[in-house]
């Protein structure tokens, strides 16, 4: 499957494919700043967790799902379907007069924003030489990284100006756009061939991941961790995946084909994903959390930390993207992983005396690091293989990338919870009831609130919560430390390796 472009037109499609990556990137991240004002609007201070696990369940099952579909009928009719599909959600968000209403159409965006980010990266390799896509997934790696970390800001500027609902409506000029542009200017020449469709590994994946989520959202929280409910849910995704795992082995056209990780560059590449998506998202959460309970602030300004981490993460990756041409992927992510890990190790150093400078300066290391990955993993995973697998290849990278994303925040965030509550009992023991009526970590994360805070348990507050957010980070170091033990595994393949190879062939 090739699509031929005319030269004028690639830029244009450029254009269209960026502003998708733009638009469902920062729907992760954009919803986070505004979730109080809508809480306080629509009610379910219970219920609101399902408002971001809806989206990033869809977003997780769709995936895998549509990338395969892209390979089997064609690249552009799954691409305008999930930019159709999230505009759709987005509109139906912003008119939401529940929690549950808003959960069910943030679901409808998720499975839009699944079809989105993989077949958008498969089609630049299909229309661009080998020799510029390091160039191009830099390029669009750089808007995946900017949307992400800037989301947050612009989340919370627009709720403050505009009104939530307006964080979904300004989706909609930005999606009518791409739409246009991909239409008009996107022309593939396919070679289609009828297969079979793996709907028992589907719905079995999308059983698995909706049981697996929940339980980790819910668990401990809502519900005891040795309830009947959270129990369930855990035993339904080991059966759903246990089902999954044995649907694929024998498909014929399976949605994740497990031979594909019998390539050791492309099994490597995907492992990574993970190990960064999983770390890299306890950064982005928690710094501004550290700067606005032990800087004080207001949500914007703590926003505000996490802008020279955007631009170091732009730069790692157009520079991944660029070195990408003159050595080996291995070698790109060797450099890469020196400064993610000493950036994850310097977060977990913070404590209640630490500077701003400081985790500025600790905030560009990580992002510096983590930026490789968004341009050179995605190149990398689709190196072995021709177009016909590109966009299973991509959209399975992805796919353990978001599930690292997911998993490391919960996971991370329960461990974050449980230390900031033993930190608190120990702060607070043998205090009187009136200096534990401060204990609430809410307090010292509103500026109004946080004034009205006597100075010694303003104190307290803050080293509890700078130190379970330091050990946070020292428990993020595993699958830090760990992505250097993936990329010791990485064979030395180069992305012209095989055009050098033909041409001293020729010669």
């Amino acid at each position: 499957m090739m699509s031929i472009e005319k030269k004028d037109n690639t830029k244009l499609i450029l254009i269209g494919l960026m502003l998708a990556i733009l638009m469902s990137a920062m729907d992760n991240t954009i919803v986070t700043t505004a979730m109080g004002t809508i809480v306080s609007e629509l009610g379910g201070m219970e219920q609101f967790v399902w408002v971001t696990s809806a989206y990033m369940v869809a977003v997780m099952a769709g995936t895998p799902i549509f990338g395969k579909l892209s390979d089997m009928y064609g690249r552009k009719t799954f691409f305008l379907f999930g930019i159709i599909m999230f505009l759709i959600g987005s509109v139906l968000c912003g008119m939401a007069g529940s929690i549950v209403q808003l959960s069910i159409f943030r679901a409808i965006q998720g499975i839009g924003g699944g079809a989105l980010m993989p077949i958008a990266f498969t089609i630049i390799y299909d229309i661009f030489p080998v020799e510029k896509r390091g160039k191009m997934t830099g390029l669009m790696g750089a808007v995946f990284g900017t949307s992400s970390i800037f989301g947050p800001l612009l989340g919370a500027y627009i709720t403050d100006s505009l009104g939530w609902n307006w964080v979904f409506y300004i989706n909609v000029p930005i999606g009518i756009i791409s739409l246009i542009l991909i239409i008009l200017f996107y022309k593939e020449s396919l070679s289609r061939a009828k297969q079979r469709i793996d709907w028992s590994g589907a719905f079995s994946l999308v059983g698995a991941v909706v049981c697996l989520m929940f339980a980790l959202e819910l668990g401990g929280e809502k519900y005891a961790w040795d309830s009947a409910m959270i129990l369930g849910l855990f035993a339904g995704f080991a059966v759903l995946f246990l089902v999954f795992l044995v649907a694929e082995t024998k498909a014929k056209e399976p949605i994740i084909s497990f031979d594909m990780f019998r390539n050791r560059l492309y099994a490597t590449s995907s492992l990574l994903a993970f190990f960064y998506g999983s770390v890299f998202i306890v950064a982005t959460v928690y710094i501004p959390i550290y700067v606005q309970g032990v800087f004080g602030g207001s949500a914007t300004n703590s926003g505000l930390i996490l802008m020279p981490m955007m631009i170091s993460s732009v730069v790692g990756s157009m520079m991944g993207g660029m070195l990408a041409s003159r050595l080996s992927y291995r070698s790109i992510m060797a450099i890469s992983v020196v400064f993610f890990v000493s950036g994850i190790f310097a977060l977990s150093t913070l404590n209640g005396d630490s500077s701003r400078m400081l985790l500025t300066l600790y905030s560009i290391l990580t992002g510096f690091g983590v930026g490789f990955s968004f341009s050179v993993l995605g190149m990398a995973a689709v190196h072995p293989f021709d177009a016909h697998q590109r966009g299973a290849a991509t959209s399975t990278n992805s796919f353990l990338r978001s599930l690292g994303m997911t998993l490391g925040i919960t996971i991370f965030g329960i461990l974050q919870r449980n230390l900031m509550a033993n930190n608190m009992a120990e702060a607070f023991q043998g205090m009187d009831q009136g200096a534990q009526a401060f204990g609430d970590t809410r307090e010292a994360l509103s500026p109004e609130k946080r004034a009205l805070i006597p100075p010694e348990i303003l104190d307290k507050l803050t080293n509890a919560m700078s130190s379970s957010i330091a050990h946070t980070f020292m428990w993020a170091l595993i699958p830090a430390v760990l992505t250097v033990v993936v990329v010791i595994a990485m064979p030395n393949d180069r992305m012209l390796a095989k055009q050098l190879k033909a041409k001293k062939q020729h010669v």
